[in-house]
């Protein structure tokens, strides 16, 4: 279905994820630091990115950023705690991660998977 980047901090959280969506269908890279993260968009085109909860504020921005010059069509979907909330206001897309099910989860990537096929139909 899709390729989608992980990234984060908190390798248990990345492999719970890639567990979801690899069962929902999509193929998944994770990336637990900068230099991961840069050597999978220079070899991937993902279809969406999700940056995970645990990762501090300043690292997230730099996460987005770093996507954003290396694979610029990926929709970047941000999990957050509700005791933070959101940080990346310029992502595509954000979910709650305690109050997130599964399947929700699953749900929002896909959405923005025909997102992003839209938006290169429209181009």
């Amino acid at each position: 279905m899709a390729l989608v980047l992980c990234a984060g901090v908190d390798p248990a959280l990345i492999k719970t994820r890639q567990l979801i969506l690899e069962r929902a269908g999509h193929t998944v890279v994770p990336a637990t630091d900068e230099k991961a993260m840069i050597t999978a968009c220079e070899m991937h085109a993902f279809d969406v990115a999700v940056i995970g909860q645990k990762v501090p504020p300043k690292l997230k921005r730099k996460m987005l950023s770093l996507i954003r010059e290396h694979s610029p069509s990926t929709k970047v979907l941000e999990m957050y705690m509700i005791s933070t909330g959101r940080t990346l206001e310029d992502a595509d897309a954000w979910l709650e991660a305690l109050g997130a099910v599964p399947q929700e989860f699953a749900d929002r990537v896909a959405a923005l998977v025909l997102k992003r096929k839209s938006d290169q139909v429209q181009e």
